[in-house]
């Protein structure tokens, strides 16, 4: 049976395909083949540079560069030489030998990979990938959803909503405030995210420099190596950084770094779509009905909150990976086993059902509205949310025991805003304040909500 959309075993590949594809050129077996065919050139281009082989032509740096851009036909051949080496980097520097017979680079085709073990492209060719798929999908993806709590918080810093406390009505709150809190702690973790560097490592085998010192000892190659990287970073905002203190593999700490912000970003939208769930499901924040869509296959009247419902359900997938990375990719057997190779290969999968779920969020974003009058109506039916403005006030002007009042009053019971202004003609309190008590309304005690919200 072909591969294909519909027989495809994973959703990322299967159903979610058009939402995901981004991500192939990152982190899809090709677009492996084309970083480490990246970094072997670009490695062997850079040894020129330093003098350690033969100066190139401006023609000869120019096809070593144009090597990495290959088409998925070309890639197939390094496919067919792998299944004869077993070894997929090896794989990479017999092709990139291959295409230099015959040419002016014949002379110099046995200097790619030179002193190098496959950890060192392995390395450098995920931080290229890893990088490149936050800085050319994820962000600008979380950006936008910042961007769109930023149109709520506008629209709505001073549209007032009873506010629940351990799902009980509590002091009011704005519908515009509640989504500054999304958007400042999105705002935290991306700013962090953006700016993480990627440490990787360069140093052949063991972390020495073994190979390389031996052959030729009057290269100072920690120098070259930090150069190396440095090169690579020219025109990124998220850099990769040499590690030079490694054994064979980069311990892979900062990768766990970033997985660990990139699931407190994704546990914040959780957190956010299980709110927007229940807003709809009060009836406070509508959905627009799109036609021709079936909400239930038996209840005609449904429009079900799917967006956020599928979104909630894909970072929950993709922090589970993202987990299992930071546990495991930072460990490693005495100088290194291969456990990691086959959990990084899946980083792809975590960032697909991540950016999956960012989509779904910027959908349902766009097939909302905020029901003003719903809010202020469910607001306006919990007067008793008053009872701690009025204790406060009380307090402040010195009456006896005003909370132990107001609990009695209030606690547990359904109340209305007569009863409270009946509550209030009894205090012994001056007619100021009796006033100022009476003046209160729950959708104008939203406290500096507003002013918290534009800040």
């Amino acid at each position: 049976m072909p591969l294909e959309p519909l027989t495809a075993i994973s959703p990322i590949d299967g159903r979610y395909r058009s939402v995901a594809s981004e991500l192939t050129e990152h982190f899809s077996e090709f677009g492996l083949i084309r970083a480490r065919l990246l970094v072997e050139t670009e490695y062997l281009i850079a040894l020129s540079g330093a003098g350690v082989v033969r100066t190139l032509s401006a023609e000869e740096t120019t096809i070593l560069r144009q090597i990495p851009h290959i088409s998925t036909e070309e890639a197939q051949e390094v496919k067919k030489i792998e299944k004869e080496t077993n070894h997929d980097v090896k794989a990479i520097e017999y092709y990139i030998k291959k295409k230099l017979e015959g040419g002016s680079m014949g002379d110099i085709s046995e200097w790619v990979h030179f002193g190098l073990t496959s950890e060192d492209i392995n390395s450098v060719a995920y931080g290229v990938m890893l990088r490149g798929a936050l800085q050319a999908v994820m962000i600008p993806d979380v950006e936008k959803i910042v961007a769109s709590l930023g149109f709520a918080i506008d629209k709505h810093a001073a549209t007032p909503m009873l506010a629940r406390t351990h799902g009980q009505p509590a002091s009011p709150t704005t519908f515009g405030k509640e989504m500054r809190v999304f958007e400042a702690r999105l705002m935290r973790q991306l700013e962090q995210l953006k700016s993480r560097s990627v440490l990787v490592k360069f140093a052949g085998a063991t972390g020495n420099y073994n190979a390389h010192h031996v052959a030729l000892p009057d290269v100072d190659w920690t120098a070259f190596a930090q150069k190396f990287i440095a090169d690579l970073n020219i025109g990124y905002k998220i850099t990769l950084e040499l590690n030079p203190i490694t054994t064979q593999i980069e311990p892979h700490d900062t990768l766990a770094e970033m997985f660990d912000n990139m699931r407190r970003i994704n546990t914040i939208l959780i957190d956010f779509s299980q709110d927007m769930w229940r807003y709809i499901s009060d009836g406070w924040v509508v959905q627009k009905v799109t036609e021709g869509e079936v909400g239930s296959s038996a209840m005609p009247h449904k429009v079900n909150p799917i967006d956020f419902e599928n979104a909630e359900g894909n970072l929950g997938v993709a922090n589970a990976l993202f987990e299992h990375f930071s546990r495991k990719l930072p460990i490693s057997r005495l100088q290194r086993d291969l456990s990691d190779s086959t959990v990084l290969r899946s980083t792809g999968a975590a960032f697909a059902h991540t950016l999956i779920a960012y989509r779904s969020l910027l959908k349902g974003f766009g097939k909302i509205s905020v029901n003003e009058q719903a809010m202020l109506e469910a607001l306006q039916a919990h007067p008793e949310v008053l009872a701690e403005a009025i204790q406060t006030i009380l307090r402040a002007s010195g009456a006896e025991m005003p909370y132990e009042k107001l609990k009695e009053l209030t606690r547990g019971k359904e109340i209305m805003l007569d009863d409270l202004h009946t509550f209030i003609d009894g205090l012994n309190v001056g007619d100021d304040i009796k006033k100022r008590l009476k003046d209160l309304r729950p959708e104008n005690y939203i406290g500096l909500a507003k002013e918290i919200a534009k800040s």
